[in-house]
């Protein structure tokens, strides 16, 4: 859950580096590591690798999110930053919902732990599950649809900011319903495998 509302944040879906560039970066950070000893704990090994899991765009959008977060600027992020950032998105979590959501990191979460939280996350990860998934932070009934103003409200106050046109070009040729509910279970499908022919609805 935690990386679902982390990811919601970026604006725009990640992309995984190319598989020769990920075996490249991974090859080279385990010659490094086998110079050094072998006494450090499994959790510190888990994380040693989380940069070459990114490339640099990628790193620097996860390090704006993390800051955004972060809003005490302590390089941590803690329970009290995922309330307050929660409650600026007009939101009110219990302590029991913010708990469950700090429990999913072994430790403190400073920026690596944000990375390796992210890398597990989306390791083997379909792509158009994760797009579906960030639309579905802002889908509070779990429909599969989102109000149209709401999301153009989010699209041009978060994250990347999205401008007016950009909104506009966007719903151009989005899935709105007569209601004014944008079904992004459909449109994730159009972006992902381009819209249905006539013929074919």
């Amino acid at each position: 859950m935690l990386q679902l509302l982390l990811m919601s944040e970026l604006g725009q879906p990640l992309k995984r580096p190319h598989s020769k560039e990920r075996a490249k970066s991974q090859i080279m950070s385990s010659r490094k590591a086998r110079g050094r000893g072998t006494t450090k704990k499994r959790a510190q090994r888990a994380t040693s690798n989380v940069f070459a899991m990114f490339d640099q765009a990628q790193i620097q959008e996860f390090k704006e999110a993390f800051n955004m977060i972060d809003q005490n600027r302590d390089g941590f992020i803690d329970k009290e930053d995922l309330h307050d950032m929660l409650a600026s998105l007009g939101k009110n979590p219990d302590d029991d919902y913010l708990d469950g959501m700090m429990k999913e990191a072994p430790g403190p979460i400073n920026f690596t732990m944000f990375l390796t939280l992210f890398g597990e996350r989306l390791q083997g990860t379909d792509p158009e599950d994760v797009i579906k998934n960030a639309f579905a932070c802002f889908d509070e009934e779990n429909a599969g649809r989102i109000n149209e103003e709401r999301l153009r409200e989010l699209l041009t106050s978060m994250g990347d900011r999205f401008s007016e046109e950009d909104v506009d070009e966007m719903y151009r040729e989005a899935p709105i319903d007569k209601h004014g509910m944008f079904d992004y279970l459909e449109f994730t499908r159009i972006l992902k495998h381009g819209a249905k022919e006539k013929d074919d609805q």
